[in-house]
Formats: structure tokens, sequence, C-alpha cells
């Protein structure tokens, strides 16, 4: 069963930083596009950044630049996002998936295999 699993969640506090996993089982991320979305209560799921297999092409919502960083470990089948400066308006439930695309883009329509999410909370 091909699945991911997200962790590094949690609660901080403006200006806190965490760094989120995300470990894909089942599969390969040896190739491929994969992406970290995000969803804030009463909103729809959107885009936080997309990353080819070699890390060379990256994609960041224009709300993250600057404060996230996203990586992968092709032999550990995992991807992480660095979130650095975080902001209350960063809270919502973190998402990984892998795109159906063979380029970056955080369209959240052309991804599949999502993970169960983890919660981050930023507030004072």
């Amino acid at each position: 069963q091909y699945q991911f699993v997200e962790s590094g969640g949690g609660a901080v506090q403006p200006g806190g930083s965490l760094r989120l996993s995300c470990r894909a089982s089942g599969f390969s991320l040896i190739n491929g596009i994969t992406g970290w979305f995000r969803q804030a209560p009463g909103k729809e799921r959107e885009g936080v950044s997309s990353i080819d297999s070699s890390g060379s092409s990256i994609q960041y919502a224009d709300s993250v630049k600057g404060r996230f960083s996203v990586s992968r470990d092709n032999a550990q089948h995992t991807m992480y996002l660095q979130m650095n400066n975080l902001k209350p308006e960063d809270t919502g439930v973190y998402y990984c998936a892998r795109a159906r695309t063979d380029y970056v883009q955080l369209d959240v329509t052309r991804y599949d295999f999502w993970g169960q999410g983890t919660q981050v909370t930023v507030g004072a």
C-alpha cells in the first residue's frame, strides 16, 4: 500500500521553528515530484512547497518564501520541511503528497497518495 506518513508538528510561539518529516511507505522517492500542503480551519488546502527528485527544482508559495526550506533524502524515502520564523497564519494541518506531473507545481488537484497530516499551531 502506498502512503506517506507526516510527523514533526506541534505548538510553537510566533518566531519559533519546526521541522516536519514526510516518509514514503510502499514506494520509492527516487523519482517523482513531491510537495507539502497545508489546510487551516475553514479554508481550502493550499500548496506550500514542491521539490523534484534531485532537489534542484523547488517552488515555494509566496507566503513562505525566505522562511521555509524543503529538502529530500531519497535513500531514506523522506522529505523534510524546515519552518522558521513561524507566524500565526502558518497554523494548520500539513500534508505531503506525490505529484502526477514531472515538474514542480503547487496545484493540489495534481497530487496523489496524501498522508494523514500533522498539526502545526503557532500562537502566543
